[in-house]
């Protein structure tokens, strides 16, 4: 079925659909892995957003049951250049037309993505639409203007109801602001006693629940949408040990008094130089975010800088100085991606033994 990509900005892309024949919009970003589509189209911090693959071949080595990073996939779309109808894995269960399809998921292929690479790197992050070849495409194009981004997505992707991933060590709260099974997979690695909370959640029912510490998950959309978080975390700080992870990386930053901004076009794919300023070592990341904390913002909080990024020397990790609170603005639990930074969860473990053994 042949489809096309319109931006609110003029371009028009006209390629071949996949997935279902459904009209689907949204913010339009690139990703720039070479692998790890199925982890990506299942991060909920993706909802509302209509992703192209800089890396032109996408969907060969398929699909399979265990690298889904969330049940129901909160991308709005995928671009690709060429998609492999016939995958070639052992693992693989079906194609990735066969999962949008049962996904209710649309797509695009065959389309010039390099281009639309440049076009979103100089303009910034546009909004788009896939449509049908025969759609106006003027009508397309004032609708998109007109239109406003969503500021609910971490409301949409947000567990309704806690639950748990029972360990026997640590007991850590994880809130749920769009969290990737990722963070779990690598809490339980090292037996942690997981209670899974949605966003929503006050601290004094987190307190109820007797933590060890709390996980401040990844998510989508501008972390000012959320102030009832910073809240949140300001009445925790101090009570118990705090990582953050990208979203809540940034929801940290707002509690302490930093403030935030939009990135041109954000930073998405599996590649990112991190420089720990600590070690002095740098580490290949995973990142996936639209927003940064404005550094010169940290000047007069308790807040001092851990990490920065190397491509454009924004900021990637914070501590608070005085209470046991670190985050940091990348992936590390990857999926995909390396996991060069894996080493952060240990410091969390390391964290909570500290704090409860000064506190006991």
């Amino acid at each position: 079925m042949k489809s096309k990509l319109v931006l609110e900005t003029g371009e028009v892309f006209v390629g071949e659909g996949f997935g279902i024949n459904h009209e689907t919009e949204g913010e339009v970003v690139f990703n720039t892995g070479m692998t790890g589509y199925q982890e990506l189209m299942s991060d909920p911090s993706y909802c509302g957003q209509i992703v192209c693959m800089t890396y032109p071949l996408i969907g060969n080595y398929g699909i399979n049951r265990d690298d889904f990073e969330s049940i129901e996939p909160a991308i709005k779309g995928l671009i690709v250049k060429e998609l492999c109808d016939f995958p070639s894995n052992f693992r693989s269960q079906m194609s990735l037309d066969e999962l949008f399809k049962k996904r209710n998921l649309t797509g695009i292929s065959g389309i010039d993505t390099r281009r639309l690479t440049r076009i979103i790197r100089n303009k910034g992050v546009v909004k788009g639409k896939i449509v049908s070849f025969d759609t106006d495409t003027e009508t397309v194009i004032q609708d998109l203007k007109s239109k406003n981004f969503p500021t609910n997505q971490v409301e949409q992707v947000s567990t309704k109801t806690p639950y748990s991933a029972p360990g026997k060590g640590f007991k850590v709260v994880l809130v749920d602001f769009g969290s990737k099974l990722g963070i779990i997979r690598e809490l339980s690695k090292r037996n942690c006693d997981i209670i899974v909370v949605s966003q929503d959640t006050s601290a004094e029912e987190i307190l109820l629940m007797k933590p060890d510490g709390i996980m401040l998950s990844n998510g989508p959309g501008d972390p000012q949408d959320v102030p009832h978080a910073q809240e949140m975390i300001r009445s925790l700080l101090g009570k118990v040990p705090i990582f953050g992870i990208c979203l809540g990386h940034q929801l940290i930053g707002l509690a302490c008094g930093a403030k935030t901004y939009k990135l041109k076009f954000g930073h998405r794919g599996g590649n990112h130089p991190v420089l720990d300023l600590k070690t002095n070592k740098v580490a290949i990341t995973s990142q996936n975010h639209g927003y940064a904390i404005d550094e010169e913002s940290l000047a007069n909080t308790d807040l001092e800088v851990t990490h920065i990024a190397l491509n454009d020397r924004t900021n990637e990790g914070i501590r608070h100085k005085i209470h046991p609170c670190f985050s940091v603005q990348y992936h590390p639990e990857a999926s995909p991606g390396p996991e060069d930074a894996n080493y952060l969860f240990d410091d969390f473990i390391n964290l909570m033994e500290g704090f409860k053994a000064n506190h006991n």
